[in-house]
């Protein structure tokens, strides 16, 4: 790794106010004291082209955090916009995770030359050209890795949500698309979020891209860069109409009459020097533990992973004997895109069920849960969103998993409010019908079985639904091995 090199600290734009459209919105949050502003973004389409129109709208900064970041259609596009940001003058700061980066840096490199562009990777792994053998060598240091997925306009509208940058978070891919959620925001919440990105920004585990290659870049090097993108995009046929979306969006921005639902919310996040040093468990599980105690009706949870353990049954337990209805949205086998973290759901599935608890597993063909997903491309739940009694939400990057809980670090959004909670809860409901879902029973053996509907039929799975043997054995010969807390 890098020891020594320049590294400017930085912050988020302080006069939020001062822009057209961030004093009408301090107009607004005037008129609401002590609340945030918030919207959900369930659909694909609107998801990104919601994120084209902040760089677009930007006048003064451009904040971006992101686990993943693919060099597909969605990521060069988005690339080119903050690039048109920048040439401007808006300020971009692009921080990156390092897990998904791999042959990218002289890219990354060419476009931070820019006088208006910085991009940081986050806990840079040291061997450039083979990350494997980090974790051989440097195992503690390099599994914590930063998943949070922020975008921040002017330090007065952002985005937390589930979806990182790629063509299967906006259901544009042709093969494998994710059902997943964002949350906007406006007012004092956003002014939070800015400084928690300032915070991993200018903290020692953000290392600026320009530590991590061989040579200085240059402008040469940047005019390849867009001569490169533009290459690319000069082929895209986003399926989209991006043009007509973000004018919408930017129309809705700027209106008086917007439909933001104000109420009292705050970011749930981890320090990463916290995680890294001590392991203990995050933000959002102590979050989530002291509303459990609290809880009178209902939880309701949709995870892309779920890996319950002893501590998460014994939890589900003791809401069930108090009469809460418990219910989880997550992956099936064939839907899930690690087959190791549906075996870690699958080691505990009998047991919730056995709790009391509803369980319910995403089908490969969901069509009806994204109104843009291609009928033909497989479905998976990319969603990470807790209601709580109906009253309060959390929606952002945490699963309910060991991963997110001890060892990753997470940022999700936490608001007060039965209307949005009314608003995710519809959500939810979608993904739980039978054409989109099956239902997990026990029956009077106590063996599991599957109940679904195709045509209004109902249709009975007595294993892993839609799945091969090899995907089964497979899960069961993870299921039996000692890895439980890197799940």
């Amino acid at each position: 790794m890098p020891e020594n090199y320049p590294k400017n600290p930085s912050t988020a734009f302080a006069e939020h106010d001062s822009t057209a459209i961030g004093k009408r919105l301090a107009e607004q949050a005037a008129e609401h004291p002590g609340e945030s502003g918030f919207a959900i973004i369930r659909y694909g389409d609107v998801a990104f082209s919601a994120r084209v129109a902040m760089t677009r709208m930007a006048t003064k900064s451009l904040d971006l955090q992101y686990y993943i970041w693919e060099p597909d259609d969605t990521g060069r596009l988005l690339a080119k916009s903050l690039l048109d940001a920048a040439d401007r003058g808006v300020r971009v700061r692009l921080l990156l995770d390092d897990m998904n980066t791999a042959g990218r840096d002289a890219m990354m490199a060419s476009l931070s030359h820019h006088p208006n562009i910085e991009i940081r990777i986050a806990n840079p792994f040291a061997n450039r050209g083979n990350s494997a053998f980090d974790f051989i060598t440097d195992f503690d240091r390099v599994n914590h890795r930063m998943h949070n997925k922020v975008m921040v306009m002017d330090n007065t509208f952002v985005i937390v949500g589930g979806r990182n940058i790629g063509d299967h978070y906006f259901s544009v891919h042709t093969e494998t698309n994710f059902r997943d959620l964002d949350i906007s925001a406006v007012g004092p919440v956003v002014r939070q979020v800015s400084d928690i990105f300032d915070y991993f920004w200018n903290g020692k585990w953000s290392v600026p891209v320009e530590a991590l290659v061989d040579r200085p870049y240059t402008d040469r090097d940047l005019d390849n860069a867009r001569a490169t993108l533009a290459e690319h995009i000069a082929t895209v046929d986003y399926p989209y109409t991006i043009e007509s979306e973000i004018n919408d969006i930017a129309e809705f921005m700027s209106s008086r009459d917007r439909t933001f639902i104000w109420a009292p919310g705050l970011m749930i996040w981890d320090d990463p020097a916290s995680v890294r040093t001590t392991g203990e468990a995050s933000e959002m599980v102590s979050l989530f533990m002291k509303k459990l105690g609290k809880l009178k009706e209902e939880l309701t949870i949709e995870s892309a992973y779920l890996v319950a353990g002893e501590k998460g049954v014994e939890a589900v337990q003791a809401l069930t004997d108090r009469g809460v209805k418990v219910r989880f949205l997550t992956n099936s086998l064939a839907s899930n895109d690690v087959v190791a973290a549906h075996a870690g759901h699958a080691e505990y599935r009998k047991q919730l069920l056995q709790a009391g608890a509803e369980i319910y597993e995403v089908r490969p063909d969901a069509a009806g849960a994204d109104k843009s997903l291609n009928g033909t491309s497989r479905a998976g739940l990319h969603t990470k969103a807790i209601v709580f009694d109906r009253e309060s939400v959390v929606v952002g990057s945490f699963n309910l998993d060991a991963r997110s809980a001890k060892i990753n670090t997470e940022a999700s959004i936490y608001v007060e409010s039965p209307e949005l909670a009314d608003q995710v809860l519809e959500y939810m409901d979608d993904g739980v019908k039978p054409e989109n879902s099956y239902q997990v029973l026990l029956d009077d053996d106590g063996d599991l079985y599957w109940i679904t509907q195709k045509d209004g039929v109902e249709i009975r799975y007595d294993s892993e639904p839609e799945t091969t043997l090899g995907q089964r054995l497979m899960s069961k010969i993870i299921e039996m091995l000692p890895v439980q807390s890197q799940l």
